[in-house]
C-alpha cells in the first residue's frame, strides 16, 4: 500500500472505514475534507446485487439531477437539416452528420455527451468501437437517440447524468461539486439513488443495493447506510 501524504492522512482522520453513516452525515464529512485547490467533484458509488454479464441484470438509465452537476458539458449532436439547426439553437457544441462521423473516426472527439436523431443511427453505428468504450454511444434507452433534440441537449447541459453498471456490479457518477451546499448534494444523491432503484432489472434477486459510498475527487470514501437514501417504503425494497 502506498504511503499517504499529509493531506490524505488528515482527510482520513475521523472517518471510520467500517461504519455506515447516514447520507447527511456522509455528505458533511466529505465536504469538510474536500480541501484541494480546485472545486472537487462529489461522487457516489453503489455496489449492486446484479451480474451485468446476464442481459436481464443490466442496469442502465439517465437521471436529471435537481441541482445540476456543476460541470460544463460539451454536447455533440448527429443530425441534419432542421434538426441540426434545432440542436445549435439549443446550445449544442458540435453538430454534424457525415462530416462529424469522419472527424470522430479521425480521433477528434470534441464533446462529452453524444446525441443522435434516429435517422442518423446507421451512420453513428460505425463509431461503436470509438464511442462505445467511452460510454458515449447514443442509446434510445437513455434518451440520447431522439427526435426531441432540444430537450436532449438542454437536459445534457442542465445536469442529466447517464449511469450504467460496470462488470463488478458497481454504478458510479459525479453528483455535484464540493462548493454545493449540503442540502443540494443530498437532493442530487437521493435523485440519483432513486433512479438506480427504479432501474432495478427483473433478473435481480435478493438485496439489490449492497453498499454505497460517497467521496470527493481527492478525499476518502465514506460509507453510507443504504436505507438513508430512501423513504421507508423504498428502503424496504432496496
Amino acid at each position: 500500500m502506498a504511503n499517504l501524504g499529509k493531506r490524505s492522512k488528515k482527510a482520513r482522520e475521523g472517518v471510520d472505514r467500517e461504519h455506515l453513516y447516514s447520507l447527511e452525515e456522509a455528505v458533511k464529512m466529505v465536504k469538510d475534507r474536500a480541501k484541494a485547490k480546485f472545486d472537487e467533484t462529489i461522487e457516489i458509488a453503489m455496489n449492486l446485487g446484479v451480474d451485468p454479464k446476464h442481459a436481464d441484470q443490466m442496469v442502465r438509465g439517465v437521471v436529471s439531477l435537481p441541482n445540476g452537476t456543476g460541470r460544463s458539458v460539451r454536447v455533440g449532436v448527429f443530425a441534419r437539416g432542421p434538426k441540426a439547426d434545432e440542436a445549435r439553437a439549443a446550445g449544442a457544441d458540435v453538430v454534424g452528420a457525415e462530416d462529424l462521423v469522419e472527424k470522430v473516426q479521425g480521433g477528434a472527439i470534441d464533446f462529452d455527451r453524444c446525441i443522435a436523431t434516429p435517422d442518423l443511427m446507421p451512420l453513428v453505428g460505425r463509431l461503436g468501437k470509438v464511442l462505445g468504450p467511452r460510454g458515449m454511444m447514443p442509446n434510445p434507452k437513455v434518451g440520447t437517440v431522439t427526435m426531441d433534440v432540444t430537450g436532449a441537449v438542454k437536459g445534457a447541459k442542465g445536469g442529466s447524468v447517464e449511469f450504467r453498471v460496470e462488470k463488478a456490479g458497481i454504478v458510479q457518477a459525479g453528483v455535484g461539486k464540493a462548493s454545493f451546499s449540503e442540502d443540494k448534494l443530498v437532493a442530487n444523491i437521493k435523485a440519483f439513488a432513486d433512479a438506480v432503484q427504479k432501474a432495478r432489472p427483473q433478473g435481480a434477486k435478493g438485496t439489490y443495493i449492497n453498499r454505497v459510498a460517497v467521496s470527493s475527487t481527492m478525499g476518502p470514501g465514506v460509507k453510507v447506510e443504504p436505507h438513508s437514501l430512501f423513504g421507508e417504503q423504498q428502503a424496504e425494497k432496496a
